[in-house]
């Protein structure tokens, strides 16, 4: 539909609606993508990282300009590019720097990865994951970016040794409720789907949502449409009588291995080599 109530709404109809209309306006769906990650920004590119990724050289370069502009100064002019090596040699341990190149001939800005060998890397030479991380490592820095960010598998090109830091990062950049909140924070929340059993594993338990496909009654039609259950225990259940919990068998299948029995007359899998099946504790229920 081209417009909705909420497109039209104003303060004077329903002012909760204007609210609604507000706090949707800040949503942001990060679909980052290592091909617009990866493209320079001339001198004129707005500094905004776009959907995609889109124009990361030409923020990161901007963000790092006005801390220089308007620094207190205990801290070092470099200090935002020191921030990102930082948080990035959490992911790729012989990272050295973090900049972005300035060519005035081409007018064009290109983000560069420095290594401890002294090695340049410009983002075209750069990983899908080391390029995705590096956009997270942005908004995590730009105070202005506030709201509610929802990004699709954020361990995909990431080094199942390497979803710790990547999960660290999600948790840095959405604002902690429990700790006292400072005038110049910014409110941020993140909302992220996966499949990975290595996410699932070290989530908070309350912020572990199951989204499942189920079957809908309501009068004499059915259809299907998604649940989303809770672990039980956690503030969601307390929140109403009604509140879906998650079956135990269905979180099995993501927080436990599963030891299996050597297929007859297949090859052999990883899973069904002696020395790995002694330390899988729990059977597949479906061999």
């Amino acid at each position: 539909m081209p417009r909705t109530l909420l497109s039209t709404v104003n303060a004077m109809e329903s002012p909760t609606a204007l609210l609604t209309r507000r706090e949707m306006q800040s949503w942001r769906i990060q679909q980052l993508e290592p091909s617009a990650l990866r493209e320079p920004d001339r001198f004129t590119d707005p500094p905004r990282l776009t959907i995609k990724g889109g124009h990361l050289p030409a923020s990161l370069y901007f963000l790092a300009r006005s801390f220089q502009s308007n620094q207190n100064h205990e801290l070092p002019k470099t200090w935002i590019y020191d921030q990102m090596a930082s948080r990035l040699s959490e992911l790729i341990e012989e990272v050295d720097t973090v900049k972005v190149d300035r060519d005035e001939k081409r007018e064009i800005l290109t983000m560069i990865v420095k290594h401890r060998d002294a090695t340049e890397h410009p983002a075209d030479c750069l990983s899908d994951g080391t390029l995705r991380f590096l956009a997270l490592s942005l908004i995590e820095l730009d105070d202005k970016t506030s709201g509610l960010i929802c990004l699709e598998e954020p361990e995909n090109g990431i080094h199942p040794g390497r979803i710790p830091a990547i999960l660290k990062l999600l948790q840095d950049i959405a604002m902690d409720v429990e700790e006292p909140m400072e005038s110049d924070s910014s409110l941020r929340q993140v909302i992220v789907n996966t499949h990975s059993p290595r996410i699932v594993h070290r989530v908070l338990e309350e912020s572990l949502v199951i989204a499942e496909l189920r079957e809908i009654v309501k009068g004499n039609a059915r259809f299907k449409g998604a649940s989303f259950s809770c672990l039980p225990g956690t503030w969601r259940t307390k929140v109403g009588e009604e509140v879906p919990t998650v079956a135990l068998g269905d979180l099995l299948y993501y927080i436990n291995p599963y030891k299996g029995k050597p297929r007859q007359g297949q090859k052999r899998r990883v899973m069904d080599r002696e020395d790995i099946q002694r330390y899988l504790p729990f059977n597949d229920p479906e061999e």
